[in-house]
């Protein structure tokens, strides 16, 4: 099983590392996280490049998240006898993999993003009911407050609440999920500290001329 893990782990770095919205940057001549807040994810990218570019950043990092999943799921582990409870560890442990190599890409300085996109493709794969519960929570939030941290966190904390929900007693995949929930959150860190000062940044509409 460890032998397993290791394996899940590493192919989803490897989808993790390719970064949607760094790459759309250099595509248009920048590096996305000399601008902004220094991120290069869907959010810096939107404020950035515009809605187009957060757009597709969103949905490639989101979905390499799911390909990787399905990847393992379909190809790597769809023909061997693999008990169901361990099959979903590893479908799980492929979608932290991803993550780190969302959120820290080797290449890049281990400076990529926060890997809110990347948590929303990996909680789609795994169960399309956590995945609907944690998208449609946080465009309620982020359409309610303007505050993307609020809803990003949000997601992040639905991922494990949904795992005691539907997996009761599965505590190796609750497990594994507090770890997205904590690394949202440590990614986050300066989001919270500007919210508990009142001083964070809503995502105002640009206003039309």
């Amino acid at each position: 099983m460890l032998r397993d893990i290791i394996l899940c782990l590493f192919i989803g770095y490897v989808f993790g590392c390719f970064q949607t919205g760094y790459i759309y940057g250099r595509c248009h001549g920048i590096d996305i996280r000399n601008y902004g807040s220094g991120n290069a994810g869907t959010t810096n990218t939107l404020r950035v490049l515009g809605k187009k570019a957060g757009y597709i950043t969103y949905l490639g990092d989101a979905l390499k998240a799911i390909i990787a999943i399905l990847l393992v799921k379909y190809l790597i582990y769809g023909n061997l006898l693999v008990p169901a409870l361990d099959f979903q560890l590893l479908l799980a442990y492929t979608g932290l993999g991803v993550a780190f190599g969302h959120n820290y890409p080797f290449y890049l300085k281990f400076k990529g993003g926060k890997g809110i996109a990347v948590t929303s493709g990996v909680m789609l794969a795994l169960d399309l009911r956590i995945g609907l519960i944690g998208i449609i929570g946080f465009l309620i939030i982020f359409f309610t407050t303007r505050y993307v941290s609020v809803g990003s966190l949000y997601m992040s904390l639905a991922f494990p609440v949904c795992v005691l929900i539907f997996y009761p007693g599965q505590w190796h995949l609750f497990g594994i999920s507090v770890v997205f929930w904590l690394m949202a959150w440590m990614r986050h860190r300066e989001n919270i500290k500007r919210l508990m000062n009142g001083n964070e940044n809503r995502f105002e509409r640009k206003k039309k001329n």
